[in-house]
């Protein structure tokens, strides 16, 4: 291929595994349990749109953190509800004209958009009651149920249609007894909540990894994240499951150096000997850590591994494919099924949600299924 029609760095999202991945979920929990899929964060870095247009006959809900990335989805059509992890009263007027359910997490909050809705002579807005259990970041607290209770008696603004929390530890079979207790005291805090309420709100804790492990408190519903992309905290399941974001680029250019020569900014790559380097246009700008530079990290180019040398540019990186028959235009896997997240995140010390999550924007995003 011409390198020149050809030069663009891609994040590849793959729908069939995608929903390979949704159906193994799937199959761990009743059929009448709920699925909510989480595509915050621009769908963990993939395309937050692509992915709900695709997912949107095959879940019940989706969430996403703030107001505009809710907006999104509706911009494209998607008129699944859309649970709001993170509303803040700048964006009511968006959330309810968009038909976004916040999670209500103070009672502060429960009685500023209460008022806001009343404002506006609305009733039965949907929300969700967000409850702390010791995740220790957003929710109500035990001692708000009855005064929730009271606050609720007093509107018609608004209807609870989920009560949820989130578990801080569900992946770490050492934190079982914290989590089971985190589970007991959102049971308690729906019980009492519940007593004087109409309707029977859904209630949902379990996270991908609460569904892998706690599969027997799915309740009413569950929330799919990464799980739904490919990566799992536990080694077994991750053969289960499909590879769904690929990123690749292109060889803009290959030179060969002499022993002694240097690469990159600093000269912080030598030539030892006689040594062959291909420039690819992607570099820490689009989302490639700096650290996995200077021989720690590695590209696959004609299904061999071709080590980073010297410092990531910005818009850049260089690899030894000395012993790697390739040219200029040839493609090149920078994480996918090898190098995998979960092995980068690994070696940088950090977890695969960051490394999905830094791809910047300018990166395209290409959604395809077979």
């Amino acid at each position: 291929t011409n390198p020149m029609n050809n030069h663009v760095t891609v994040l590849e999202i793959d729908g069939n595994a995608l929903e390979h991945n949704l159906h193994y979920f799937k199959n761990k929990l009743h059929q009448k349990t709920k699925i909510l899929a989480v595509v915050k964060a621009f769908g963990y870095g993939s395309d937050a749109a692509k992915v709900a247009s695709f997912l949107k006959d095959k879940v019940d809900y989706f969430a996403v953190a703030y107001a505009p990335e809710g907006l999104l989805l509706r911009n494209h059509e998607i008129d699944t509800p859309v649970l709001l992890l993170h509303p803040l009263p700048a964006h009511f007027e968006t959330i309810v004209a968009q038909r976004l359910e916040p999670s209500l997490y103070s009672l502060d909050l429960v009685r500023h958009f209460i008022t806001y809705l009343e404002a506006r002579r609305m009733e039965q807005f949907p929300v969700h009651i967000k409850f702390n259990s010791g995740l220790n970041r957003l929710g109500l607290s035990q001692s708000d149920a009855v005064i929730l209770q009271e606050l609720l008696a007093k509107t018609k603004a608004i209807r609870i249609v989920s009560v949820f929390s989130h578990l801080a530890a569900s992946e770490d079979p050492n934190e079982r007894d914290f989590t089971l207790d985190q589970i007991a005291r959102f049971d308690a805090f729906y019980d009492t909540l519940n007593q004087k309420l109409d309707n029977t709100p859904l209630r949902h804790i379990l996270n991908t990894s609460g569904i892998f492990n706690y599969a027997e408190k799915q309740m009413e519903m569950v929330r799919l994240g990464i799980g739904l992309y490919g990566i799992s905290n536990d080694e077994e399941e991750q053969k289960e499951l499909e590879n769904v974001g690929t990123l690749k680029s292109v060889i803009s250019q290959i030179r060969t150096i002499d022993k002694g020569e240097s690469v990159g900014y600093g000269r912080r790559f030598i030539a030892e000997k006689t040594t062959k380097v291909a420039t690819i246009p992607i570099g820490y700008a689009d989302g490639i850590r700096r650290s996995w530079g200077n021989g720690v990290g590695y590209v696959t180019i004609n299904g061999k591994q071709a080590k980073i040398i010297g410092s990531i540019c910005m818009d850049m990186l260089m690899v030894d494919v000395t012993d790697i028959d390739c040219k200029e235009g040839n493609t090149v896997i920078v994480f996918g099924e090898n190098p995998t997240v979960p092995l980068m995140a690994k070696k940088l010390n950090t977890i695969p949600y960051e490394i999905l999550t830094s791809i910047s924007q300018r990166v395209k995003r290409v959604f395809f299924r077979e």
